[in-house]
């Protein structure tokens, strides 16, 4: 037999004057007669990083037994709908986050090393697993890593008992002298993912006098669909659409930022007023970044330590920051739990959407691994042990519906260098890793 059906590039974009649409993968990215696993079109792994600030009630937070995760605690009763692909790990620990501060939590999270104790710019503290990755697995990619917050204006200066703020502000680290600042607005993220160059001013101009994106990409959109099946068809139409209706949502946000009479110089032109409505836009965009292939690695920040942001959306009117420092308080302790549980429905949204996404022989979510966490245990005391942490998907055949509870504190190392080999990224040992999770590939 002769097969004579060449495949799409996996790479494919469809380009316009100042912009490309990186397309989902479509079965005419699979060569005629072979199978899925064994051809450029085989599912690519992803790897998602979601820091949650300050810790948690952990009373609330984890759940009872250990092994078949049975019952979700109530923190975590969003999670419902994807139990099967979610595993909780109790008892981590970040032995080099101590003496105990919201710096070194937010810094050790994914580096698991000892932050420089500095207020000046001498920082020093190590390359981050997501930069690890973003290494080997990223010039695959547009975008190596992608690193987004939700927090708009950056904290410079000494933040936390003599650390400089660069260790709040940054999860990610490409080396351990170069933190790399996350994007908050949407619109520049979206600039960035489906935009080319100039400065963020520069982009933002543009983008005021652009009509949609997709019309500079319509004649190529035009010629596609001519040479894909009715599938392909749909799922670039269902693909485009859901550009089209971020693209809305974004301008939908600037023109009611615009209405106001008076300005807000905390939130610049285009974010939604809502902490909610941002951060699912901003979860929303980086389901489009993973679906378009544009970027395999992201992180994003959830707050920032020390985030005095009120919650008033969810009955919460109180500062965060200070509910942390509850001393024991049942009622502060309450809205600490109702921040947790509300911060963690935002993560359910995402991995939902994440669900529902085709890709390949699944969805994105098979094909991704996440972790959710913090830094810091109980903030009441500031310590590193006992860590709240969720591991999301299925790359890498990842078992999920599992609770793995650790008897003695183990490094959150350990579950670093278990997603690299996940992810297909060869280490032998991460920061001070021990070993790796595996229970998450047993049944």
């Amino acid at each position: 037999m002769i097969i004579t059906r060449k495949a799409l590039p996996r790479r494919t974009f469809l380009r316009g004057l100042g912009a490309s649409v990186a397309l989902p993968l479509l079965d005419a990215m699979v060569p005629s007669m072979t199978a899925l696993a064994r051809t450029a079109a085989e599912p690519v792994r992803r790897l998602g990083f979601i820091y949650m600030p300050m810790g948690c009630d952990l009373a609330r937070w984890t759940p009872g037994g250990d092994g078949k995760l049975l019952e979700l605690s109530p923190s975590l009763q969003s999670l419902a709908p994807v139990v099967d692909q979610l595993s909780v790990i109790s008892n981590l620990e970040l032995k080099n986050a101590y003496p105990g501060t919201h710096a070194t939590s937010n810094a050790a999270f994914l580096s698991a090393a000892t932050a420089k104790w500095t207020e000046s710019t001498d920082y020093y503290l190590g390359t981050t697993v997501d930069q690890i990755a973003a290494k080997q697995i990223g010039p695959q990619t547009l975008l190596p890593s992608l690193e987004l917050s939700m927090d708009l204006l950056q904290t410079i200066g000494q933040c936390d008992n003599g650390y400089a703020c660069v260790y709040q502000n940054n999860l990610s680290w490409s080396s351990p002298t170069t933190p790399l600042p996350a994007e908050a607005h949407p619109r520049i993220v979206f600039e960035r993912l489906f935009g080319e160059g100039g400065t963020a001013a520069e982009r933002r101009a543009a983008l005021r006098k652009r009509a949609s994106l997709l019309d500079w990409v319509r004649d190529d959109i035009t010629r596609l669909q001519k040479d894909l099946g009715p599938e392909d068809r749909s799922r670039v139409d269902a693909y485009l659409e859901t550009v089209r209706e971020v693209e809305r949502r974004i301008q939908k946000a600037e023109g009611g930022a615009a209405d106001q009479q008076l300005p807000d110089l905390d939130r610049p032109v285009g974010v939604p007023a809502g902490y909610a409505d941002h951060a699912r836009l901003m979860f929303d965009l980086q389901v489009l970044a993973m679906q378009g292939d544009v970027t395999r690695v992201i992180t994003f920040q959830l707050a920032r330590e020390t985030s005095n942001r009120t919650y008033a959306e969810i009955g919460v009117p109180d500062p965060h920051h200070p509910l942390t420092h509850h001393g024991n308080d049942p009622d502060k302790i309450a809205k600490m739990a109702k921040i947790n549980a509300f911060h963690v429905s935002l993560f359910a949204y995402y991995l939902e959407k994440l669900k529902a996404t085709p890709d390949g022989d699944g969805s994105l979510l098979d094909h991704s691994l996440l972790l959710y966490g913090s830094g810091m245990g109980n903030p009441n005391v500031h310590d590193h042990v006992n860590l709240p942490i969720l591991v999301a998907g299925g790359a890498g055949k990842v078992k999920g519906g599992r609770h793995i509870k650790y008897a003695e504190p183990t490094p959150l190392a350990n579950l670093h260098l278990t997603l690299l080999e996940r992810a297909g990224v060869r280490m032998d040992a991460f920061a001070d890793s021990k070993g790796k999770i595996d229970e998450l590939l047993s049944l």
